[in-house]
């Protein structure tokens, strides 16, 4: 895909040129002193699971996680690819990701990194949406109180309960 990847430089650099000039708090619980958060600012953007942000009063959404699995491996190249998909269920793995094709060179030794699906369960990382009728259900309904709320501005994966292909 033409437009999948690590832009040139780095996610670091766009992100500290959008945030220039604005107050960021890090490694801070929204969810430990919301209202004080929420009155900080005239509009607050969240991107974190939707149904948390309304204490999962329509129940919970549910999530695919991911496992992964690093080598390194003794070949200049693995692959030819940054990133190959694997969607045959012959395969255990979703996808093969390596490393050096994003940016880093042409290093004697490669970095892969194997993804697989794996269940969620609480503490994981919520990686997909389960889009059935049920989660899809719920989440219309998250979605509709979502709207209500002017000074929030829902926005992202979690928030919006939807896959975003890197571009």
């Amino acid at each position: 895909d033409k437009y999948q990847g690590i832009p040139v430089g780095g996610y670091n650099l766009i992100i500290e040129k959008l945030l220039e000039g604005v107050d960021v708090e890090l490694n801070v619980d929204y969810f430990s002193n919301k209202e004080v958060f929420d009155n900080s600012a005239n509009k607050v953007v969240y991107t974190g699971p939707i149904d948390r942000y309304f204490n999962y009063c329509h129940g919970r959404l549910d999530y695919r996680s991911l496992r992964f699995e690093e080598e390194v491996l003794d070949m200049q190249n693995y692959q030819g690819n940054a990133v190959v998909n694997y969607i045959d269920k012959d395969y255990p793995f979703t996808r093969i990701i390596e490393h050096k094709h994003f940016e880093f060179g042409c290093q004697d030794k490669t970095v892969i990194t194997k993804e697989y699906p794996k269940e969620f369960e609480e503490g994981d990382e919520y990686y997909y949406p389960v889009n059935d009728r049920n989660n899809n259900s719920k989440y219309v309904k998250y979605k509709a109180l979502a709207t209500e709320l002017e000074s929030v501005i829902f926005g992202g994966r979690l928030a919006e309960y939807k896959y975003y292909d890197m571009h």
